[in-house]
């Protein structure tokens, strides 16, 4: 009997070497890394361009920086003029979370910050969603959160002209993700019913939005479409900005869950039929899951996209952090501070965009059933 088959008494057991089909960090090097001469000349120039790039970002950004005790940029520059001026983020904190969003108003954005997040919480973290008293409890606070604020509050309509930063950012990202994906799956399957007149609207739905850049119909959504209003009416520019980008998200996920729909087996549809399942029965509870979780790359690729392209909406006179970003620095007290501008934002972008991406990865994860 050999040393790693023996079998010993209950905590007298020898350390024994890892098994063969366990590489180590050094034999994972070498296969990943090193394993071919081109592949290792390309991981000694990525290795020295991160030593050239990272040690003096970190000196620039967080050792050298500084963030109190600055009012102005020469005040910075004063203090240590090698680092990063995040003295300017600081005073300018409010305005990238809130925008113009009255002072004295911005309890009711914190609390719907705060609700968003319980939402999102129980929608992603199954354990929970296993918990049924958490979400009731949820739901009761967001009732009476919402009675509270509009029954006893009379609140004070604050125009969305004074939306803006993270906040502005946060409203069209979220809603654009979740009101784009149950249209997307309706237009999915809408465009390949056997209806002409579910299939023919879906078609020329989708390859006219997917034809046009987000761009257009945000000038359509500011501009044009005032010409098509009647005198006197007023429609509101993020309402018409959240429309557009939900129907320009849905119009991409819908060719996206369509290509899940055209994955699945013809056995599967069969299968259903086979059970005695209506069309919507079918759809709900066999086809419907397996497209989607095939398709879970690409939606969430989708919502990736979707976060970022928010920034367009500075080109039609809404104030993302990009745009707060730029009418601050033209201060002449904060003039020339676009590097720290720049990567704060991109610091913000990145968190929310690499949390998705990681989050679809333990979905794939969880969801594997190893076909």
């Amino acid at each position: 009997m050999s040393e790693q088959t023996r079998e010993y008494p209950v905590g007298e057991s020898p350390e024994l070497p890892a098994p063969n089909h366990q590489p180590g960090a050094v034999k994972w090097v070498m296969e990943n890394l090193f394993s071919s001469i081109p592949n290792g000349i390309v991981t000694i120039l990525g290795l020295a361009f991160l030593y050239m790039v990272i040690p003096p970002f970190i000196q620039w950004a967080f050792i050298d920086s500084v963030v109190l005790g600055a009012e102005s940029r020469q005040e910075c520059n004063a203090i240590n003029p090698d680092g990063a001026c995040w003295a300017f983020i600081y005073r300018r904190w409010d305005q990238f979370v809130y925008g113009f969003y009255p002072a004295d108003e911005r309890w009711r954005v914190n609390i719907s910050f705060i609700l968003v997040a319980i939402i999102v919480a129980i929608a992603l973290v199954e354990r929970l969603r296993a918990i049924k008293g958490i979400i009731w409890v949820a739901l009761a606070l967001v009732v009476a959160c919402i009675i509270l604020i509009v029954g006893f509050f009379g609140l004070e309509r604050v125009p969305t002209n004074k939306f803006g930063g993270f906040m502005l950012t946060l409203i069209i990202g979220l809603t654009g993700i979740f009101a784009s994906l149950p249209i997307g799956i309706v237009l999915a399957l809408s465009r390949l019913s056997t209806l002409p007149i579910f299939s023919i609207f879906a078609t020329i739905f989708i390859e006219f939005i997917r034809g046009v850049p987000l761009i257009t119909l945000l000038f359509i959504a500011s501009t044009l479409l005032s010409y098509f209003l009647p005198p006197g009416t007023n429609f509101d520019l993020l309402v018409r900005v959240l429309i557009m980008v939900t129907l320009f998200s849905a119009a991409y996920l819908a060719e996206v869950i369509r290509g899940g729909l055209a994955a699945i087996p013809r056995g599967q549809y069969e299968a259903a039929d086979a059970l005695g399942l209506s069309y919507w029965k079918s759809m709900r509870l066999v086809i419907l899951p397996q497209a989607l979780k095939i398709s879970i790359p690409g939606i969430v690729s989708s919502f990736i996209g979707l976060f970022k392209d928010t920034t367009l909406v500075l080109i039609i006179g809404l104030l993302d952090p990009l745009g707060i970003g730029q009418a601050a620095i033209a201060d002449v007290k904060w003039i020339a501070l676009s590097n720290e501008l720049y990567v704060f934002i991109a610091i913000f972008f990145f968190i929310f965009c690499f949390s998705m991406s990681r989050y679809s990865l333990y979905l794939e994860r969880k969801l594997h059933t190893g076909h």
